[in-house]
């Protein structure tokens, strides 16, 4: 079992600007050099989705054209554009307009350096990318369009870096707009920040968030197949230490266990859903309260999930397992539980009762046990038991629902050892250092209304929600290593007042 990658076959397209003013010869060698560029950049390998150089856009109607095409194909996850020449920017105006894919404006050039002693005016015709681009970039600002802006020499391996940071965003911003997020039963009574409104999360980010009744996946587990059982458990065998007790005396645990897994990602792929959330206290005839297999949806199947109902964060957790595809780390369901206030060494400890996933990175091979669970009711569920790995510049990002609008917050956090075995602690769990510091931290987390779950991702930073962010025209609040309480209150207040001025036009 592996994530499907979401980049495959999936295509950027390279939109290169110029007039017909310079005559065929310059957009001739306009043509010949942003094929250099692009192939450049696809040489790389730091970008995920291969580019696509279009032809030179000189007209109203042929960049119209580029936008229209470059919005109706699926395969298109995003645009980039660069002013070879100047490139006039009332033309631009149509295409832009009609644009409904992310945006990068790439402030570059095809030299690396002035040519100091044969530089003449055919070469400043020619070259004059630094030109091209403000005129561009004010139509851009003017028509009010969010995008990623990436400055420097097409070469610098960070110029690469910075777009492929964004391609992965551009995925992440498609994965949840072709989102159906599964929900097994509501949100647990009484709870917040979990709830929200599922119409303008679709309207907003796209995603479809709908319920199945929990009789459904009863239904779905008791007609699992015993072989599909068998066959999960082999993979347990092989990926995980498993207590002993669970391939004896406790084996039918582990069997309900799987089954349970087996049940819900069978309704998940027939329904086409990338996203689940259940409820512990909506479980119907089910034998236990789902544990492993809700642990392994994003490490295994590239899936998000949460718990107690909460879709927020489920879609979260896709959106991160998407953008971080292919790297080091991976993106899981969190929750703050408790705080180290030892001076010098505070930190923040993050657990769940069963649902947090491997695929964050792990201090040593996953343990799967049994323990008893005092709420839900059910039997003893089997859970995955291990420690996250130290990471530095990991984030913990949780989205809100504050009435108007949408809220993400993000902390910039260092994951860390635990200063003690955790030995007794039955579940998966991480501790991080938030930047600046805890009590900076915490106060700004409370003051902005963040929620209790979090996405943790491990694989990209805060870079990528970022550039997520602006594709979707979300709030995004940042607690980072710059972070005070009097700028970060300061800075909620202008949200507040640029939102409510927004919404009324």
């Amino acid at each position: 079992m592996a994530m499907d990658n979401p980049f495959e076959g999936k295509e950027i397209w390279f939109g290169v600007g110029s007039q017909d003013l310079y005559g065929e010869e310059a957009l001739r060698q306009v043509a010949q050099q942003s094929t250099e560029i692009v192939d450049a950049l696809n040489a790389s390998g730091r970008i995920p989705v291969k580019l696509v150089l279009k032809p030179t856009l000189k007209s109203s109607d042929g960049v119209r054209r580029f936008m229209v095409d470059a919005s109706a194909d699926d395969n298109c996850i995003g645009v980039i554009t660069w002013m070879h020449t100047f490139s006039p920017a009332k033309m631009w105006i149509r295409g832009l307009e009609a644009l409904k894919k992310p945006l990068l404006q790439l402030n570059t050039q095809h030299h690396f350096e002035i040519p100091w002693n044969t530089i003449d005016m055919d070469f400043m015709n020619l070259n004059q990318a630094a030109h091209g681009d403000r005129e561009y970039g004010y139509i851009v600002t003017r028509l009010g369009i969010p995008r990623k802006i990436v400055v420097g020499h097409y070469t610098d391996p960070a110029v690469a870096d910075k777009i492929g940071v964004w391609a992965r965003a551009c995925a992440g911003w498609q994965a949840s707009n072709t989102m159906n997020v599964m929900r097994w039963g509501d949100n647990m009574r009484n709870v917040a920040v979990t709830e929200g409104d599922k119409t303008e999360a679709e309207r907003v980010f796209g995603a479809s968030i709908n319920t199945w009744a929990v009789n459904e996946l009863v239904a779905a587990y008791n007609a699992v197949k015993e072989d599909q059982v068998k066959d999960l458990i082999e993979d347990y065998k092989a990926k995980y230490e498993i207590a002993p007790e669970l391939l004896d005396k406790d084996y039918d645990s582990l069997f309900i266990a799987a089954r349970e897994e087996c049940a819900m990602v069978n309704m998940m792929r027939a329904n086409n859903c990338t996203a689940g959330v259940d409820n512990f206290e909506d479980l119907g005839a089910l034998p236990q309260l789902p544990g492993v297999g809700p642990q392994r949806f994003p490490s295994e199947y590239g899936w998000g999930f949460s718990a107690e109902g909460d879709w927020k964060t489920a879609v979260l957790v896709r959106i991160g397992a998407v953008m971080g595809y292919g790297l080091d780390g991976g993106a899981s369901l969190m929750e703050d539980y408790s705080y180290n206030f030892t001076p010098g060494n505070e930190m923040i400890m993050g657990s769940h009762m069963l649902e947090v996933s491997p695929s964050v990175g792990t201090i040593a091979k996953p343990r799967l046990e049994i323990h008893p669970l005092g709420i839900g009711g059910k039997a003893d569920p089997v859970r995955l038991v291990f420690t996250v790995a130290p990471k530095q510049d990991a984030v913990v990002v949780s989205l809100a629902d504050v009435r108007t609008r949408f809220r993400m917050l993000m902390n910039v956090v260092d994951v860390v050892e635990p200063l003690g075995s955790l030995d007794k602690l039955p579940c998966a769990r991480a501790l991080w250092k938030p930047e600046p510091n805890l009590e900076v931290s915490a106060e700004c987390w409370l003051r902005a209304g963040g929620s209790h779950h979090t996405c943790m991702t491990t694989s990209v930073g805060r870079e990528a929600w970022e550039d997520f962010a602006r594709i979707a025209g979300v709030e995004l609040a940042t607690i980072d290593a710059e972070t005070t309480p009097r700028e970060f209150e300061r800075e909620l207040e202008i949200e507040d007042m640029y939102h409510e001025l927004s919404n009324r036009h």
